[in-house]
């Protein structure tokens, strides 16, 4: 007697409706715990460090961003081959290719984290820091550009969570 049990893919039965609520709630979560992040911790700099500070953590931030865009660019691929993959049955393939990118993550935050490292000083003059807010933007950047390989598997790999812990 076999008593294997066959998991149905909830993508290919389940209504549409559903499926969004499935999805949607923990990505509005996540967008919510990540906008209330920023309130915070703008307001404690504001009320330790001041308005040059603040305006360090807003020189420092598209660093942040382009070390985001990259790992969406790679989770979104993730997503997609992860989804073709389950689609097809081929649970194995889905393994792999989210294993690969996972790799891919790491490697692109440790090259983002040194780059960000080595060069902090232009691309804060770049993004607009002035004698002011200079010394502060590079204490703070060389924080977040130690924190950037986490933050880029964090953003990267939300999406291809959801997709395996609501299957």
């Amino acid at each position: 007697m076999d008593t294997t049990v066959t998991k149905i893919n909830p993508l290919g039965t389940e209504r549409i409706g559903k499926l969004v609520l499935t999805f949607a709630v923990p990505s509005i979560i996540s967008m919510v715990v990540n906008a209330l992040y920023n309130i915070v911790d703008q307001i404690f700099i504001g009320q330790g460090v001041g308005y040059l500070g603040n305006g360090a953590t807003n020189v420092v931030m598209p660093m942040t961003v382009i070390a985001i865009a990259l790992s969406l660019l790679i989770g979104d691929g993730a997503v997609a081959y992860l989804s073709l993959k389950l689609g097809e049955g081929d649970e194995k393939s889905a393994a792999r290719g989210v294993g690969c990118s996972i790799s891919v993550m790491v490697i692109v935050g440790i090259i983002l984290c040194i780059l960000f490292h080595l060069f902090l000083e232009p691309l804060c003059i770049l993004f607009g820091a002035t004698e002011d807010i200079l010394p502060y933007a590079m204490d703070y950047g060389r924080i977040i550009s130690y924190g950037i390989l986490f933050s880029s598997i964090d953003s990267g790999m939300s999406m291809v969570l959801r997709i395996c812990f609501c299957r």
